[in-house]
């Protein structure tokens, strides 16, 4: 089939174009719309919108990087004073498979005074640490929530007599003390719980004591105080442990 000839002299003139000229109108050799050049100006536009920026969530650095000498955490005076005849004079470390971040340390014995009767007594302490980190919050929070939590269990203690919980002013950041009396092995104890926070690490102290053969159980001041003073001095290292 031959071409008109106005349709051949349009051809011929495209082809004259340079080639950037016959992409934008020479197309096509229909009479249609089809022949139309693309919309230049909506794709420089799509092609220069501003891309979504990613969010970098970030949080407060932990205070802390590393943790004192458990057994150490106490002076030896402070320690010799609360548990006169502990079976380890140093203290027994407690196990752990992360000493970066936990540990503790425990002294136990009694005491006997012949026929006055004897008197038992028991320290121990546990520290945890607690990095920052993006999806569970910063050390501190964590500490926080972490001491809640240890808070909790201490008040819910099976078989606990008069419990009571008070704020114990001047040890870390915050703290509270739980007194309580637990009777066992045949015995009354009294029990004095410090549960402490400072910076993100959480100290965890227990000092108990009970009489035996008759001598007189250790007033609950007497418990409560040998526990502030131990707990003072772990806070107190936590801090040396970082300088």
């Amino acid at each position: 089939m031959h071409r008109s000839a106005p349709r051949l002299t349009r051809i011929l003139a495209c082809a004259a174009v340079p080639v950037m000229l016959v992409v934008a109108g020479c197309s096509s050799d229909s009479d249609g719309g089809s022949g139309s050049a693309p919309d230049q100006g909506k794709g420089s536009a799509s092609s220069a919108a501003p891309q979504p920026t990613r969010s970098t969530k970030t949080v407060e650095p932990a205070k802390y990087a590393k943790l004192p000498d458990f057994c150490k955490s106490i002076s030896s005076k402070t320690t010799a004073g609360l548990v006169p005849k502990a079976k380890a004079k140093n203290g027994t470390a407690a196990s752990s498979t992360d000493l970066t971040s936990r540990g503790g340390c425990s002294w136990n014995g009694l005491d006997d005074k012949g026929v006055k009767g004897s008197q038992y007594r028991w320290l121990d302490i546990s520290i945890y640490r607690y990095d920052s980190d993006v999806a569970l919050g910063s050390g501190q929070e964590r500490a926080q929530q972490s001491l809640g939590k240890e808070l909790a269990k201490l008040q819910a203690t099976e078989g606990a007599k008069k419990l009571s919980t008070t704020d114990a002013e001047g040890i870390g950041d915050e703290a509270k003390a739980v007194a309580y009396e637990l009777r066992k092995t045949g015995e009354d104890f009294r029990y004095a719980s410090i549960v402490a926070r400072t910076g993100n690490v959480v100290v965890l102290l227990s000092y108990n004591g009970a009489g035996y053969h008759g001598a007189s159980t250790p007033s609950s001041k007497t418990i409560m105080d040998g526990a502030v003073k131990a707990s003072k001095e772990a806070v107190a290292a936590v801090a040396a442990a970082n300088k």
